[in-house]
């Protein structure tokens, strides 16, 4: 954004803006995942030891919902996709507790919040977290404010899906209607599993099913609480070419965008 070094604008056509927190243009590093792109972001956790609100991490949060991003309030569908590249190899210290042993258990990548979202809380959202005590890439949506969510989980150790200190294109689809989540690496479906077998999003009966009629209160990158008022889950990584659609992006055209970016 023109004369705010903090502030990055949408290219797509909502014009959302996004807040480099804390780190500023620092943020902005030379890397990038594709030929033809900018730089890259840079976030990351800045003192563990510390219970304060420090760590680089990226997004926008408004308490009466991002007007710009109304296009996710009742949609039936969500994608979530881009470039990350992780440079850890384990879930970061937890700045909130004494205890110096005691770790986050999950890492944020990136993701669209709920209407009523305390700037953690998701609609559709693409993390590392863990699930029956092992971490696991997953795409977890929410489909109803104040509802319950549904988690997909690579089946696939997420070290080999995320190597350390390598670019990797990934996406998450969420289709409201039907309750069918997707994740693809590199283009490709990742194999995997769900983690609720009864109806979390509440699509069994009689449709069109949608998500809430609000607009979210923003987007997270790379740890939750855009506002900076709470550290969690904070990612020691870099992200670019981020995008987030509100449809269910088919299995061929994420396979085409990848390719496209790639090449």
């Amino acid at each position: 954004m023109p004369g705010d070094p903090a502030l990055e604008r949408d290219q797509g056509r909502s014009g959302t803006e996004i807040e480099l927190v804390n780190g500023g243009a620092a943020m902005r590093v030379r890397d990038h995942a594709y030929r033809g792109s900018g730089n890259a972001v840079q976030t990351r956790q800045i003192d563990p030891t510390v219970a304060g609100n420090d760590d680089w991490k990226a997004g926008t949060w408004s308490a009466s919902g991002v007007r710009t991003l109304r296009a996710f309030s009742a949609t039936a569908g969500t994608t979530v996709m881009g470039w990350f590249k992780l440079e850890m190899d384990s879930p970061l210290p937890n700045s909130t507790t004494a205890d110096p042993n005691d770790r986050y258990n999950a890492i944020g990548l990136a993701g669209v919040l709920t209407g009523d979202s305390d700037g953690h809380g998701v609609r559709a959202l693409l993390e590392l977290i863990d699930v029956n005590g092992e971490l696991r890439l997953v795409a977890l949506g929410r489909r109803l404010d104040g509802g319950n969510s549904q988690t997909f989980a690579a089946s696939q150790d997420w070290r080999d899906l995320l190597p350390a200190g390598e670019w990797v294109h990934l996406a998450a689809t969420f289709d409201f209607g039907t309750g069918a989540l997707a994740l693809y690496r590199n283009g490709e479906p990742v194999d995997g599993f769900y983690t609720r077998t009864d109806d979390p999003w509440l699509v069994s009966g009689p449709g069109p099913h949608v998500t809430t009629a609000s607009d979210p209160r923003g987007i997270k990158i790379g740890g939750s609480f855009p506002q900076d008022t709470v550290e969690r889950n904070p990612c020691d990584c870099r992200m670019d070419g981020l995008m987030f659609l509100d449809s269910v992006v088919s299995a061929s055209d994420v396979r085409r965008q990848h390719r496209h970016l790639a090449r």
